[in-house]
C-alpha cells in the first residue's frame, strides 16, 4: 500500500510501500499525528495499489450492544465522506486500539473486541467496500482479525517496533511528520483541574456566575457582557503573547500561572454566548492564533467540576485554532472533547466533519474576516445559518463515562451552578 499524507500535510509527494500487517501497525501513529488508545480507527484505501485516504477515529462504546450501530455509521461516514471528497473507497483496513484492564493480556483484548472487528467488517460489506485488514493494538503487540499466516500473524500476537526503527519512522523523519505522543497525552492537556487547584477557581465560577446572570436576565447587558468578555479575552492573547516575546516558556504550568482565576471565570462564563464565542472564533490567524489556541486551552483546564461543559465552547476554539493553523491531529483531539461534553454542539459538529474530511479551512476564514470587515466599517453583516450540510452525517464524538448511548440522548445541557449558556 503506498502512503499519502492528507491534502493539509506537508509531504504530499513523499510515498512509501506498506508490505505487512507489521508494517501497516507500525504506520498508524503516523496516520493520525499521535497513538490512538480506545479508539477505532478506520481508513480509506483508493486504486489498485491502496493509497491512503479519509481517516476517522472514535472512543470504543463501553457498551457491546452499541457496537453494532456504531460499525455502521462509521461505515457510513467514511464511503460517504470519500465519495464527496472525490472517489468512493476501493478497500478499507481498520485498528482496535485497547490497553488491557487490570488482569487482563492483550490477547484477551484482542478476543473480546473480536465480535467489534466482525461487525465493521459486515457494515462496509454492506455497503459493498471491502475490508483488508483489522488489527488490534494492545499491550505493545498486534493481532490480525484477516490474516490466516501464523507466520506472519502469530496467535500470541507480535511485537511492535521499537520507536523510531520502523519504516514509517525513517519516511516520516524524512517529511518532517511527527507524533504528539499518545491520544491520552493530548487529552491530559485539555482536561480540567483536579483537586485542589480546582476548588478555588469553582469559587471563582461561582462568584462570577452570581454576578453575570441578573444582569443578563435583566435585560439590555448581553452586548455589554460580550464585549467585556473580548476586551479580556483580549488582554489575556496580548499577556500570553508578551510573555512568550521575553522568553517566558510556552508550558501549561506557565500559562496556568498568568491567567487569574477571576479572569478565567469570567471569560469562560463570557464565551458562553454563540455571538461571543464566534467573534473570539476571528482570532485564528497571523501572530494572534499562538497565545489564542493557548488561551483556549488554559480555559478549558478552567472549566472545572459542575462547570465541567462550560468547556465546550473553548474546547471548540481550540479545535477550530489548531486547524486554522495546520495542526490537524490537535484539531481532532480538541474537538472530540468538546463532542464528548455535548454531542450536539453544532460548531463543533461542523468543524470536527470538515477537519476529518481534509477540506481547507480558507473557506471559514475568508468568511470570519468578512464579516470582521463589515463591522469595522460600521455595517451589520448577515446574521449566520450554522446548520450542517444537507445529506452529510456528523462524525460520532468519542464514548464518554458509560457509553454513547447516555450522551446522545442528552438533550438539555446543565448549566453548573450558576452558570448562564447562549446557542451553539
Amino acid at each position: 500500500m503506498n502512503k499519502h499524507h492528507e491534502p493539509t500535510g506537508s509531504a504530499d509527494e513523499q510515498q512509501i510501500t506498506l508490505r505487512s500487517p507489521a508494517e501497516l501497525a507500525d504506520a498508524l501513529p503516523y496516520l493520525l499525528g499521535f497513538h490512538p488508545t480506545d479508539s477505532v480507527v478506520m481508513v480509506a484505501l483508493h486504486g489498485d495499489r491502496g493509497r491512503f485516504g479519509g481517516r476517522l477515529r472514535l472512543g470504543i462504546p463501553r457498551s457491546p450492544r452499541e457496537w453494532p450501530p456504531v460499525a455502521e455509521q462509521l461505515a457510513e461516514c467514511l464511503i460517504e465522506g470519500s465519495e464527496r471528497r472525490g472517489s468512493r473507497p476501493d478497500g478499507i483496513v481498520a485498528f482496535l486500539c485497547q490497553d488491557p484492564a487490570d488482569g487482563e493480556t492483550g490477547r484477551q483484548v484482542m478476543e473480546r473486541l473480536r465480535p467489534l472487528a466482525q461487525r465493521l467488517r459486515i457494515a462496509c460489506g454492506n455497503l459493498d467496500v471491502p475490508v483488508h485488514e483489522v488489527l488490534c493494538i494492545s499491550d505493545g503487540r498486534f493481532w490480525s482479525y484477516c490474516c490466516p499466516d501464523v507466520r506472519c500473524c502469530p496467535p500470541e500476537g507480535t511485537g511492535l517496533a521499537m520507536a523510531g526503527t520502523s519504516v514509517m519512522a525513517a519516511a516520516a523523519t524524512y517529511a518532517g511528520v511527527r507524533v504528539r505522543g499518545s491520544l491520552r497525552e493530548m487529552e491530559a492537556r485539555l482536561e480540567p483541574w483536579q483537586a485542589p487547584a480546582a476548588d478555588e477557581q469553582a469559587r471563582a465560577l461561582d462568584d462570577a456566575g452570581a454576578a453575570l446572570v441578573p444582569r443578563i436576565l435583566a435585560g439590555g447587558s448581553r452586548e455589554q457582557v460580550g464585549r467585556e468578555t473580548l476586551r479580556l479575552a483580549r488582554e489575556l492573547i496580548k499577556r500570553l503573547g508578551d510573555a512568550s516575546c521575553a522568553g517566558a516558556p510556552d508550558t501549561d504550568t506557565e500559562d496556568d500561572r498568568l491567567i487569574g482565576h477571576d479572569e478565567a471565570a469570567a471569560v469562560i462564563l463570557g464565551l458562553q454566548d454563540r455571538e461571543t464565542r464566534d467573534r473570539a472564533a476571528e482570532w485564528m490567524e497571523g501572530p494572534v492564533a499562538a497565545p489564542a489556541l493557548r488561551l483556549w486551552r488554559a480555559l478549558s483546564r478552567r472549566c472545572v467540576g459542575p462547570y465541567a461543559e462550560h468547556a465546550t465552547a473553548p474546547l471548540t476554539l481550540a479545535g477550530w485554532v489548531a486547524w486554522s493553523t495546520g495542526d490537524e491531529p490537535g484539531a481532532r483531539v480538541a474537538l472530540g472533547l468538546a463532542l464528548r461534553l455535548d454531542p450536539q454542539y453544532v460548531f463543533a459538529q461542523l468543524l470536527h466533519q470538515a477537519c476529518n474530511e481534509g477540506l481547507d479551512p480558507e473557506t471559514l476564514r475568508h468568511c470570519l474576516r468578512k464579516e470582521r470587515g463589515a463591522r469595522e466599517q460600521g455595517g451589520r453583516p448577515k446574521p449566520r445559518a450554522v446548520r450542517p450540510p444537507t445529506g452529510r452525517k456528523a462524525l460520532p464524538p468519542k464514548a464518554p463515562g458509560p457509553g454513547m448511548t447516555a450522551a446522545r440522548n442528552r438533550s438539555v445541557r446543565r448549566t453548573g451552578r450558576r452558570g448562564t449558556r447562549s446557542g451553539r
